[in-house]
């Protein structure tokens, strides 16, 4: 029988409390036992830390692993990032032989996989920041007064931008892993359709979006 452990993180206690962001990671997590694990399955526990994912010594996680070696049984998370945002912490737990880890939003990627998954969400986040870092200079020197939105609109802005953000990071990998071998920009929008992923305005994908998302 297939055991299971779950982990879940939010980054802020107002998340936690509120139940923002672990909806939907109970979410991902029932498809996947749902459609995806082997049937019989047992979910030994399930753990929840409000931490950073910058920090890798969490009491839950550690817990949650510990059980895991234990019982023979592997850590499920709904996306990668939950353990962890580092390349390096992700790759210490993949190397980990009596630790089995799954992730939900990615049913079939080995650890391997996962490995180079980890590897390019974290080149995707370092670009993102560099870039904004860019047009934040950019906009100063041309003499673009920063900060002189009004607040409601600004923070609007930020959320949105926040949003299309995080979005692009979740999908980066899976795209250009696709994209590396070989794959068109239209059969990429097909598969991603195919299975059940949604744009980040909840539409279907296209060729035109998959090349925006790569853009970013």
């Amino acid at each position: 029988m297939e055991k299971f452990v779950i982990y879940r993180r939010v980054s802020t206690k107002r998340q936690g409390d509120s139940g923002l962001g672990l909806e939907a990671q109970d979410r991902d997590i029932q498809i996947f036992l749902e459609s995806y694990a082997e049937v019989p399955f047992e979910v030994l526990g399930t753990f929840t830390d409000v931490e950073s994912g910058s920090k890798a010594d969490r009491a839950q996680l550690r817990e949650a692993m510990d059980l895991a070696r234990r019982e023979g049984a592997s850590l499920l998370v709904s996306k990668l990032d939950r353990i962890s945002r580092s390349v390096a912490f992700i790759a210490g737990l993949l190397e980990d032989k009596r630790l089995g880890l799954r992730v939900a939003s990615m049913p079939y990627a080995d650890k391997f996989q996962l490995h180079i998954y980890a590897a390019l969400a974290e080149q995707e986040r370092e670009f993102i920041s560099r870039r904004t870092k860019a047009a934040l200079a950019e906009a100063k020197a041309r003499g673009t007064i920063l900060g002189g939105l009004r607040e409601g609109t600004a923070q609007r802005n930020a959320a949105a931008r926040a949003k299309a953000d995080e979005f692009a990071a979740k999908v980066m990998p899976t795209i250009q892993t696709r994209k590396a071998a070989g794959a068109s920009l239209a059969a990429i929008a097909d598969e991603l359709n195919a299975l059940g992923v949604a744009t980040a305005r909840g539409g279907k994908w296209h060729p035109s979006t998959v090349r925006n998302v790569l853009a970013r």
